[in-house]
C-alpha cells in the first residue's frame, strides 16, 4: 500500500489472524515495518492492520 494514502479513507478487505474477512473503513495514520496504523472510522478506535492481509483495498475519493 504506497505512502501516498498515509491521512486518506480507504476500504480494505482484511484478513484477520483466524482467517475471518472483513470489509473495513479506515483513516491511514502511518505504513511502516509491514503495518498499517489506521483509525476504523466505524469504531472510531485505533488500530494496527498487517499489509500481508491486506486482500484489496480502494481510496475513498471525496466529491463536492
Amino acid at each position: 500500500m504506497p505512502d501516498k494514502y498515509i491521512g486518506k479513507i480507504v476500504v480494505i478487505i482484511y484478513m484477520d489472524q483466524s482467517g475471518k474477512i472483513t470489509q473495513r473503513r479506515i483513516e491511514i495514520n502511518a505504513i511502516r515495518n509491514g503495518l498499517i496504523r489506521a483509525n476504523d472510522l466505524k469504531s472510531g478506535s485505533p488500530r494496527t492492520f498487517l499489509v500481508d492481509n491486506v486482500l484489496a483495498w480502494h481510496p475513498i475519493i471525496k466529491t463536492a
